[in-house]
């Protein structure tokens, strides 16, 4: 069972999923369900023995295209509705034990490919207002599987967070006639300090407001709302950022760094919003080798996140460990 219910206090849907309790949990490596499934093999939810990128449904999702009715009805000030969207999961590779980090940019493009399909063909769908593409990696994230693979949610309305950040952007172009995140690259260019890499029509940054250690936005140079407008030399030059920031995050430890990876891009409700910037964002839990950043008090109770560290050292530090451009293939 699975249910929308509005918040009147903070303006808010909140998502009940109760059928989600009883999803798998880090299976032994031999049971893992987003293998191939391999001849005479366990039968696993992609049957077939290999494959490049893999997209399916989820099988315990938190929204459904046809939503069971919810357990109780609006009353009041509480609104309840069907829990309508879609929740996909993108298997990145046929390979158990590797990471995003170690496919190859051609591979990363093509995920990128992908990424644009599945935003436009579940934006069209005519109760989703917002696509939602991300990734948790590693168990101090919370994951439930460790194959290699992200998630898209095609959410039924605008989350708080881009929605909180879409309206800012509105307000700073209304007010400057310019885009936002269109000048918060330049101030990053033109500071230099915070910048981890600029290749091509791509730039990465742990920006000046980061709330994580080692939080990373990678934004394109060119105004633009979403995937479908990326150009072919964008969506490679995407590829390479990528690949690069996520190579510097595994080599500055020295072990697979842990992260939420976020797409935040315009919704697909219909309205027109000249001012959305598409970006990626990243937040590693890692403030150092050995101790994580804990939503506490402050950040969960509060919602003002407190940063241990200054983003323009925490900057230096990474591009000690990043590739340098035309090192990554």
């Amino acid at each position: 069972m699975s249910e929308l219910r509005w918040n009147p206090v903070l303006r808010e849907w909140v998502i009940t999923a109760t059928h989600r309790q009883e999803r798998t949990f880090l299976p032994p490596r031999d049971y893992c369900p987003l293998c191939p499934t391999a001849p005479g093999g366990f039968e696993t939810e992609i049957p077939e023995p290999d494959f490049e990128i893999a997209v399916f449904e989820n099988k315990f999702p938190s929204l459904r295209r046809e939503p069971t009715e919810p357990a109780v009805e609006s009353h009041g000030m509480y609104e309840v509705r069907p829990s309508s969207g879609v929740c996909e999961v993108v298997v990145y590779t046929p390979r158990h034990d590797t990471t995003l980090a170690e496919q190859s940019v051609e591979h990363i493009r093509r995920l990128i490919a992908v990424w644009t399909d599945r935003y436009s063909e579940l934006g069209a769908l005519p109760f989703v207002e917002y696509v939602f593409i991300f990734e948790n990696k590693g168990e101090v994230i919370g994951v439930t599987l460790h194959h290699p693979h992200g998630q898209i949610y095609a959410y039924p309305y605008v989350p708080p967070i881009p929605a909180r950040e879409i309206a800012s952007a509105r307000d700073h172009w209304e007010r400057t006639g310019e885009c936002v995140h269109c000048a918060v690259i330049a101030q990053e260019l033109t500071d230099g300090s915070r910048v981890l890499v600029e290749d091509g029509h791509f730039i990465a940054v742990i920006p000046f407001y980061a709330r994580w250690p080692y939080e990373v936005h990678i934004l394109p140079k060119r105004h633009l709302g979403a995937l479908p407008e990326l150009t072919n030399e964008e969506a490679w030059s995407l590829a390479r950022a990528l690949k690069r920031v996520l190579v510097g995050y595994d080599q500055l430890f020295g072990f697979s760094m842990p992260y939420i990876m976020a797409l935040h891009q315009a919704p697909t409700d219909g309205e027109d919003r000249p001012y959305v910037h598409f970006h990626l964002e990243l937040y590693p839990p890692h403030r150092t080798a050995d101790k994580l950043k804990y939503l506490a008090g402050s950040e969960t109770g509060a919602g003002s996140f407190i940063n241990d560290a200054l983003p323009e050292e925490k900057a230096e530090e990474m591009r000690r460990v990043l590739p340098v451009e035309g090192e990554v293939e």
